[in-house]
Formats: C-alpha cells, sequence, structure tokens
C-alpha cells in the first residue's frame, strides 16, 4: 500500500493530515504507517518508549535510523527497566533522549509529602510523566507510539494517526491493532529486546511503587496501580 498525501499545500493544517491519513491508513501494516509518517514529519517526529520492549524501536529504526527515542526516567523505574533503556541504547541505531522531572524525587518528598504516588496518584503521574514528557514533545510535530488497542478500554477508540490536542502536534499508533499474539510472534521472530521483569511475572511495566505482579491468566495491566482504581498515567488521555 502506497499513501501519498500533499503535504505542501499552504492551506494544509496538521489536523487536515491526520484526518486524511487516518482514512488512507486504516488497516495499513505497522511498517506502512511508519514510512508515511516518517516521510511526511522527517526529523519533527520521534518515538517514546516505556522500555518494557523495544518491538517499536526496531519498527522504526529500520525506517528511520537515529530516531530521537524519548525515555521519561520518573525516578521510580525498576532497575530492569534503566537496564533495558541502557540497552536499546546499545543494540539499536536510535538517539535514546533520557527525559526527567522538574523536581528530583527527594525534591518532591519535601515540597508535596512522601510517597505522593500513594497519596495522589493522578497528580504522582501528571508530574513525574505527563508534565515532563510535554515538555520534551514541544520540538516536534508528531510522535510515535507503542499503544495498542486491546490493553485498555479507552484505547478501543484510538486512530493509527491521530490529532493530539494537548500538545497540539500529530499522535502515529503504528502498531495500535496487534494483538498480544501478534506482538509476542514479532519479538520472538526477530530477537526483540524485552525488559525481563515480563518474565517474572509484570507483564506491564510502570513505576516501581505502583506495579504489582500479576498472577497467570489475570488481565495484564491489573498491576498497574493496583487497588488505586486508576488504568491510564495521563499521557494517552
Amino acid at each position: 500500500m502506497t499513501v501519498i498525501l500533499d503535504t505542501s499545500r499552504p492551506s494544509l493544517s496538521l489536523e487536515d493530515i491526520v484526518d486524511s491519513a487516518a482514512t488512507a491508513l486504516d488497516g495499513a501494516s505497522p511498517l506502512e504507517i511508519i514510512r508515511w509518517a516518517s516521510a511526511t514529519f522527517g526529523d519533527r517526529i520521534c518515538l517514546t518508549s516505556s522500555m518494557s520492549d523495544a518491538a517499536l524501536i526496531h519498527l522504526v529504526s529500520k525506517v528511520k535510523p537515529g530516531i530521537d527515542v524519548l525515555f521519561v526516567d520518573t525516578g521510580y523505574h525498576f532497575a530492569e527497566t534503566i537496564g533495558t533503556r541502557d540497552a536499546v541504547e546499545a543494540v539499536y541505531p536510535v538517539n535514546v533522549i533520557n527525559v526527567t522531572p522538574s523536581r528530583t524525587v527527594e525534591e518532591q518528598d519535601r515540597d508535596l509529602g512522601p510517597r505522593l504516588y500513594g497519596r495522589n496518584p493522578d497528580l504522582c503521574c501528571h508530574l513525574r510523566k505527563v508534565e515532563p514528557l510535554g515538555r520534551a514533545l514541544e520540538g516536534y510535530m508528531a510522535w510515535f507510539t507503542g499503544v495498542r488497542a486491546d490493553e485498555t478500554r479507552s484505547r478501543k477508540a484510538m486512530k493509527v494517526v491521530e490529532w493530539d490536542r494537548k500538545r497540539q502536534m500529530v499522535k502515529v499508533n503504528p502498531i495500535l491493532h496487534w494483538t498480544e499474539a501478534e506482538m509476542d510472534n514479532y519479538i520472538e521472530d526477530n530477537g526483540i529486546l524485552v525488559n525481563p521483569l515480563h518474565y517474572d511475572g509484570f507483564p506491564s511495566i510502570g513505576c516501581e511503587p505502583c506495579t504489582s505482579r500479576v498472577e497467570p491468566g489475570e488481565d495484564p495491566r491489573s498491576g498497574r496501580w493496583a487497588g488505586l482504581g486508576k488504568v491510564e498515567c495521563g499521557i494517552h488521555i
């Protein structure tokens, strides 16, 4: 499938591009979506990763080697997640950028009290994930994400190309329609780096204080903010 959009017209806004692309790329493969986005936005597109695995990093780097990969280092990550970030930087042809919050954990504890993640997880996620990522994305026109529609109810209505109204930029979700089985097959077939916590009962990995092990057969995301009535950190909503 070849998708060509005329982005040279002065009157064509980013929202116009999104509307056309969302329709044209409906049913396209992840690589086709990545090729379109890379050709359309050039160096003004980046990739974000939680370092749960490097499947999307591998896919995008095949089309656009050297792409910026933004990793939000919250200060609360598992050591295995930081190790995966370092391994990704060493193995794949990408430019890993470590994004940090405006406050260190110690400064946040001093200003807002200790263990904010337990008392007000929405605020903690906003300060340590949403706000720093928003700042880091300001220099780009578009970003690749690894969200999948089968992960949470709120993601089922997403499209492979969307207008990110909160950040006023284009959001590209190449693997949105992959199932868990398709993801697992891609990882196995291509020898993709995976966070070792996946093999230790953590199918969905966030910050260490807010992530619990999940029993086999349970919802993979049930270990995220367990008991807090929270399913999203706020980046994708």
